[in-house]
């Protein structure tokens, strides 16, 4: 049996055309967001579907309001009462395992973005070759004014695409870059009518598919070797960075200053 395509698949849809796969989030009564099972189907797809060599390019899309409300906070504050500290580091490697995944994917990967995509759905297209945004849409990184760093080692692959200032910017003030924003920042390579981005991702892959295999694969293994040269050691510590600022006082402000829909008050401590 080919576990892809054949497997019992409950929050994600897998499809395939000739040499292109279609990967769907598939949690609309959350809004796609990304819980433990979710994360788990997403990472399992994705090795799966690493050293295929029938496969030419892959597109990775959401619903077409949404493309993920992002990291699920009650998966996230059940890792936070792990009984040691050891689980809860062990248990925080989801989102950068998932990440790492389908950046590993030797075919061309294409995210297909409607509507909004936000923290772990935002770092899980970052972690894609390329991006393709519909009106309206639009990245948000939430995780700074919350009291939490950006973890799931997303700093480089932002630095990478957006430059230093720009990358400081989308993380710092945790507010919406629009498609056209981030077509101009380099984050998106495409914008196109609502409720065309699934379209205009399967033209891209379309265009990879009819070209040479092996040198797509090259280029895009040298390419990532490049741009991430030094992306370990410069991330590696951010799951702990993340422990200690969800144990922060300023923390447990900015979750209740957000469910209680006001401005935080964070005093550092």
């Amino acid at each position: 049996m080919d576990r892809l395509f054949e497997g019992e698949w409950r929050l994600i849809r897998v499809e395939k055309r000739e040499g292109i796969v279609e990967v769907a989030l598939n949690r609309p009564e959350a809004r796609n967001a990304l819980n433990g099972e979710l994360m788990e189907e997403l990472t399992e797809a994705a090795r799966l579907l690493r050293l295929r060599t029938d496969v030419r390019a892959v597109i990775l899309s959401g619903g077409e309001a949404y493309f993920s409300a992002g990291a699920d906070l009650s998966a996230s504050e059940a890792r936070r009462a792990q009984p040691s500290l050891l689980e809860s580091r062990r248990a925080i490697m989801a989102g950068p395992d998932l990440c790492r995944a389908w950046e590993e994917i030797e075919a061309v990967t294409i995210a297909a973005i409607e509507g909004y995509c936000i923290g772990g759905g935002a770092a899980l297209v970052l972690s894609c070759d390329f991006r393709v945004m519909g009106e309206g849409a639009y990245l948000r990184l939430p995780e700074v004014p919350l009291g939490m760093n950006m973890s799931w080692r997303s700093l480089p692959r932002i630095v990478a695409l957006a430059g230093p200032s720009r990358a400081k910017q989308f993380v710092m003030f945790g507010e919406a870059l629009d498609a056209a924003r981030c077509l101009d920042w380099g984050i998106a390579d495409e914008a196109v009518a609502k409720g065309g981005a699934l379209a205009a991702a399967r033209r891209w892959a379309d265009k990879v598919a009819a070209l040479p295999p092996i040198p797509i694969r090259m280029t895009k293994e040298a390419v990532n070797a490049l741009s991430a040269a030094t992306a370990h050691a410069s991330i590696y510590m951010d799951r702990d960075q993340y422990l200690l600022a969800t144990s922060s006082q300023d923390f447990r402000e900015g979750v209740a200053a957000f469910r209680e829909k006001r401005p935080g008050k964070f005093t550092g401590a």
